[in-house]
């Protein structure tokens, strides 16, 4: 039984470290072009090289995105661009269309290729059908089966390995095939700029049929009727292992530094402790409480074991719930003072209970005593990001240390 890879999205540096601190294997990024998160912080050259010498330092994997359908335009200056990605050693790159894939086929024959999701790869001979053509991974399509995964295992090559989304954003278009962007907002959601208008609200309307009612959900804003659910596999780590899936790919490279963290690491601890005695696995509801705490629009196990229905979606809003609030990270500690210097996420305040997470470990309270700006002086709060801050902590935190508030509100981002 292989233990499988888990990977996790990286918007920029910062959240490419901090994936990787929480317990993720490989990360998966974009350059500045070819990606399909036009609006999601990407990496220049030079941040690509850095993140790819850390990862790799610590022995773990960077995959870069190329999966944008491409016009004609698009293939200017792509062979460089692939030129390039060789030279910084990324691990591979994860294609769509098969003009992409045949100039990487072309340029650097050596360098790894998965097939993204967006080519909606659904059975087990469009999976030979790739294999045969240079690709070494599929990202399968969101709308397959656990026992349709388990089909396409047992009839493909073994060194074919199998990606499947764990977590994360749900599109309404098959495989994120969607035309809704380009002819609502023209942004080309097939090209990285998706304006996300399954999560607008809408009304139905047949004017040629006065007084005939359709059955849906509805307030006096409107429905959203392509409004999904989050995907949330928490449950079923088993499951997955047993369908034979060799990478577990968690969304959200748009997300906060603070949502790739928890995530992955509720993720990391929960395979970790189905591989440390698979017979004995308990499911700990401590993990799903985790995934809670991040914004989410609500949570689903998309096409895995039954037909989505009604349930799978939420009518009533497209905004976030957001149990709790990123207050701050940790950026040292002297051992001295226990002293902890904190950089300011969101306002803090002297005197309330925050709580502590770590990689690896599960979350602490503790309360902040008092609160010491940059000159020396005690306030009772401190109200801007970016702001750094010095408060006591008996525990010696790590650099990757984050701080958080639960939001009694539960208020939607």
């Amino acid at each position: 039984m292989k233990k499988p890879e888990l990977l996790a999205p990286a918007g920029n540096l910062e959240k490419l470290k901090f994936a990787l601190a929480y317990g993720a294997d490989a990360v998966y990024m974009a350059g500045q072009a070819y990606g399909l998160r036009a609006k999601a912080g990407n990496f220049t050259k030079e941040e690509m090289q850095e993140g790819v010498n850390y990862a790799h330092d610590l022995g773990k994997k960077v995959y870069t995105t190329l999966n944008i359908f491409a016009h004609n335009e698009d293939f200017e200056g792509l062979e460089e661009y692939i030129e390039d990605l060789t030279r910084l050693e990324v691990d591979g790159v994860i294609v769509a269309d098969p003009g992409i894939l045949s100039i990487v086929r072309s340029v650097a024959p050596d360098l790894r290729v998965s097939l993204s999701t967006q080519a909606n790869n659904t059975n087990y001979r469009s999976a030979k059908f790739w294999y045969d053509n240079g690709v070494g991974r599929i990202v399968l399509a969101r709308e397959m089966s656990i026992d349709e995964i388990k089909e396409i295992r047992a009839k493909t090559p073994l060194d074919l390995e199998l990606e499947a989304f764990v977590h994360g954003a749900m599109c309404m278009s098959y495989s994120g095939r969607c035309l809704l962007s380009n002819y609502m907002a023209n942004r080309d959601a097939n090209r990285g700029d998706c304006a996300q208008p399954c999560r607008w609200n809408y009304t139905l309307m047949e004017e040629k049929r006065p007084g005939e009612h359709f059955p849906i959900y509805e307030d006096e804003r409107g429905t959203y009727i392509f409004n999904s659910k989050d995907l949330c596999m928490i449950h079923r780590i088993p499951e997955l292992v047993g369908a034979g899936i060799d990478s577990f790919k968690i969304e959200g490279r748009m997300k906060s530094l603070y949502y790739v963290a928890t995530v992955v690491g509720v993720y990391r601890r929960a395979i970790d402790a189905y591989f440390e005695d698979p017979k004995g696995y308990v499911f700990n509801p401590e993990w799903f409480e985790e995934l809670q705490k991040v914004s989410h629009r609500g949570y689903t196990e998309g096409f895995a074991f039954e037909k989505p229905g009604f349930t799978e979606h939420n009518y009533s809003t497209s905004s976030y719930t957001r149990n709790y609030d990123f207050t701050g990270s940790v950026l040292g500690y002297d051992d001295q003072t226990k002293l902890a210097k904190i950089e300011v996420r969101n306002k803090t305040f002297s005197g309330e209970t925050l709580e502590l997470m770590s990689p690896g470990k599960a979350p602490r309270e503790f309360v902040v005593s008092k609160i010491i700006d940059e000159e020396g002086n005690e306030v009772e709060n401190a109200p801007h990001p970016k702001q750094i801050i010095y408060v006591p902590m008996e525990e010696k935190p790590t650099q990757w240390d984050l701080l958080r508030r639960e939001n009694k509100k539960g208020e939607a981002q």
